[in-house]
């Protein structure tokens, strides 16, 4: 569970999540909650995010955020249902693992399409409503993958390295209009995508899964897996007043695994 340290000034606001019907999503879905924030579950799994909606007293929207179509049709229906939005956690995101020397263009593409094109799309459509407004804070999901190039995934820090880039240069053009844009950027997070990548680079290594854990959790300072709630808790900061002074920053949440 996500610590309990309360923002009264994001009550009442409006959020839009993605990729919110698992993993960090839901964890940051719960977490804003928690802040009396009415959240959106955004995914392309409507019926997983209809599960997290019923959990957390949101509601639930069909999203693919490789589309532009399906983003503005998405945050067109969470505007026409809460009368606005004030926040985007711009959290959808895939991984595949390869050798570089073996990774095919279809690999390629789909980290691109959902970690950097999604991100894209879904920071251009709120920023739009944001500068309308004159209001609005967007915090994306990056990864210690976009700090660190990672063996095996080096297609994946490609793309989370232009999350980064991409959150430097928007937080730049909209911070004289008030607008805070900033990024996380998790470690070895339990999630289901981590027991995929698990699996897929025990086989990759020659390795049992258990010797993978190990190894996260020996390159980890403070010893031991992430938490999705870890990371909850900073995005719940970086929305708040309490980050007002903040943009730009692609924050650590990795438990040391990446100090700079």
């Amino acid at each position: 569970m996500s610590a309990t340290v309360s923002y009264p000034e994001l009550s009442g606001r409006r959020a839009i999540v993605t990729g919110a019907a698992t993993g960090i999503g839901r964890a940051i879905s719960r977490a804003l909650a928690r802040q009396n924030i009415r959240v959106a579950i955004c995914d392309l799994n409507l019926a997983e995010a209809e599960k997290v909606a019923a959990e957390v007293g949101g509601d639930a929207f069909e999203i693919d955020v490789r589309k532009r179509d399906a983003v503005e049709a998405c945050f067109a229906a969470v505007e026409k249902a809460f009368g606005g939005i004030d926040i985007l956690c711009a959290n959808a995101g895939v991984s595949t693992m390869q050798h570089a020397l073996e990774l095919t263009d279809a690999e390629w593409d789909f980290n691109f399409d959902v970690n950097t094109r999604g991100v894209f799309l879904t920071n251009q459509v709120a920023a739009r409503r944001f500068v309308a407004q004159g209001s609005g804070t967007i915090v994306n999901t990056a990864s210690l993958a976009a700090k660190v190039g990672a063996p095996l995934l080096a297609h994946y820090s490609a793309s989370k390295f232009a999350v980064l880039g991409w959150t430097q240069g928007l937080a730049r053009e909209l911070a004289p209009k008030g607008i805070r844009v900033n990024a996380v950027c998790p470690g070895f997070v339990k999630t289901g995508m981590q027991t995929r990548e698990i699996e897929w680079e025990a086989k990759l290594r020659g390795v049992t899964p258990e010797r993978v854990v190990e190894d996260y959790v020996a390159a980890t300072p403070l010893g031991r897996l992430e938490t999705p709630e870890d990371v909850a808790d900073v995005v719940t900061f970086l929305c708040s007043n309490s980050a007002r002074f903040m943009t730009g920053q692609g924050v650590n949440v990795t438990g040391g695994v990446y100090m700079t």
